[in-house]
């Protein structure tokens, strides 16, 4: 039998606006609810993983906060900025990596950063100036002039997140980042995230259905069919979840089969 769990999160100043605040939001299409009043928020500078199967309501989720859906119930603020009423102040403090693809990839690595950097009314020199530091950080620096074709899914993933950067946004969504690529790619790729937590204070959303990508300090947030079923430190959820891992604990809090988490994409 699933349950739900609340568990301690991580401390945040009371004088600090929350880098995301998601507020009884639910969402349907026609009769099928895929969000059901989802409540949770992410404290300035945190990694917050957000664990679900296919289905969960993940990228419904992340469609409601960058705005391609309506908010039809609830309310999402990106540090106090209500994406409904104040949408240009709340984009602007966001930087996304969708789970498709969506580079041009007949432009080279910099057109792809100076073509995005001019939609956000960054100059020229000023966008070549932050895609030669992006692409020095990621790792692809020797790779500016190639066209985007030619890269591996890793490197097109790294370029994602460079594009996702250029405005300097204070929090970063990623919804999948890492499905189809291989273990050094993904690896990479989260930990140059999660050092942009530790070093630039960025906030992260870090949207996944895989159980080895989260560690036990990691902010969580367990959905499963459109609720939350546990948000909190990973390793209280466990805890209180009376599991052995955080794999164990899904099971228990979603009900969901054993060879259905194991076997999930």
């Amino acid at each position: 039998m699933s349950k739900t769990v609340v568990s301690d999160e991580p401390p945040s100043s009371s004088n600090q606006a929350a880098a995301l605040s998601v507020a009884g939001v639910s969402h349907s299409y026609g009769s099928r609810r895929a969000l059901d009043n989802v409540s949770f928020s992410i404290a300035p500078a945190t990694f917050l993983a957000l664990l679900g199967l296919n289905g969960a309501g993940k990228s419904t989720l992340v469609s409601l906060i960058t705005r391609l859906f309506g908010v039809q119930s609830g309310s999402i603020e990106i540090f106090n900025h209500d994406i409904r009423h104040r949408p240009s102040e709340a984009l602007r403090m966001l930087g996304v990596v969708f789970q498709p693809r969506t580079l041009d990839l007949d432009l080279s690595v910099t057109q792809n950063l100076v073509y995005h950097a001019a939609l956000h009314g960054i100059g020229r020199r000023e966008a070549l100036a932050r895609a030669d530091d992006l692409l020095r950080r990621l790792g692809l620096a020797d790779r500016s002039k190639d066209k985007v074709r030619v890269l591996s899914g890793g490197q097109m993933r790294r370029l994602e997140i460079a594009r996702a950067l250029l405005h300097r946004p204070r929090l970063l969504l990623l919804d999948e980042p890492t499905v189809g690529l291989d273990v050094k790619a993904r690896f990479d790729i989260l930990t140059y995230v999660r050092r942009l937590v530790s070093e630039d204070r960025i906030s992260v959303l870090w949207a996944t259905h895989l159980f080895d990508e989260i560690t036990p300090d990691d902010d969580l947030v367990v959905l499963h069919h459109g609720k939350v079923r546990a948000h909190g430190v990973a390793s209280h959820v466990i805890k209180d979840a009376g599991a052995p891992n955080l794999h164990s604990a899904f099971v228990q809090l979603t009900g969901a089969a054993v060879d259905t988490v194991s076997s999930a994409p």
